[in-house]
């Protein structure tokens, strides 16, 4: 009897694993998901940042779209050029003509030409000084200086000049996006390096207010507007503002008559303020409060 009781056990179960192994088998076949194994290889070829500046959330989903034909391998800014071609080859598609893009910061205001109105003492980070009565500066739409920026970038893109104010090094900037996000005055922006003509400002304060805070800032005299070509520089809220849409019609004829310099010329990467711009001599941070 205990024999038999046995035998039907294991009858049973030798069914029971049939039946499963046929569920399984039925469900894989009509499961399947067909992977492209170029997608692996063209990964291999991607520089495993996952930094985003491509549009997709890592070089995974990025090699995904590349393989479908949804996406420019130029896309990829922090590969190299040479690899960029060689995923091109691969793929056998055309490079698309992508202007490089960097990280642009609208604020000049360093420690030697902007006030600090209040001492700020807390955790070094711009997002945690903005929380208490907006950190301290003079002009609320300044640049605060303690670096979140900086300590976010993983290309070693930004670095805190002597003045408290981050500089772009544009070899290394891959439009990231990451010190865009970061900024809590959302002073950062991704540019193509082909718009030259920058307003490096962001105070919508009116023009004496916004010199009495900062001796670089734009003060909407709107100089720069009657100079560049007709509606290429508007003011709007006390602030010039580009038409990038204009951007063929730009020239460094628009920044010569500013009086602070806060409008200037970007070529071969450097920062040219106008003629007219005042010169600020002075090296050491202005007196607080």
């Amino acid at each position: 009897m205990v024999i038999l009781d046995i035998a039907s056990a294991a009858v049973f179960m030798l069914c029971l694993g049939i039946l499963l192994a046929s569920v399984l088998a039925i469900a894989n076949r009509k499961l399947f998901v067909y992977e492209d194994p170029r997608i692996d290889e063209v990964e291999e070829m991607l520089p495993h940042a996952n930094c985003g500046a491509c549009g997709k959330p890592g070089c995974r989903p990025f090699a995904e779209a590349l393989v479908k034909g949804e996406l420019d391998p130029a896309l990829c800014t922090p590969n190299s050029q040479a690899m960029t071609e060689e995923i091109a080859d691969f793929l056998g598609v055309e490079l698309g003509d992508h202007t490089k893009r960097v990280a642009r910061l609208a604020c000049a205001g360093g420690v030697h030409v902007a006030y600090f109105r209040a001492e700020y003492s807390g955790m070094k980070s711009c997002r945690a000084a903005a929380l208490v009565s907006g950190g301290g500066k003079g002009c609320t739409w300044g640049c605060l200086g303690l670096g979140d920026c900086e300590a976010v970038c993983e290309f070693n893109a930004i670095r805190m000049n002597k003045y408290g104010l981050p500089v772009v090094d544009e070899d290394l900037c891959v439009a990231c996006n990451d010190c865009v996000e970061v900024c809590p005055k959302s002073l950062f922006s991704i540019q193509p390096v082909t718009h030259k003509l920058w307003v490096a400002c962001k105070s919508l304060s009116e023009g004496d207010e916004a010199e009495h805070d900062c001796e670089v800032a734009c003060t909407a005299c709107a100089r720069c507007v009657a100079d560049a070509p007709e509606g290429l520089i508007q003011i709007v809220a006390n602030l010039a503002v580009v038409d990038y849409e204009k951007n063929d019609l730009a020239s460094n004829v628009a920044i010569e008559r500013c009086p602070t310099g806060a409008i200037v010329w970007i070529e071969d990467k450097k920062t040219v303020k106008g003629l007219g711009a005042k010169k600020i001599l002075r090296m050491e941070p202005l007196p607080r409060g």
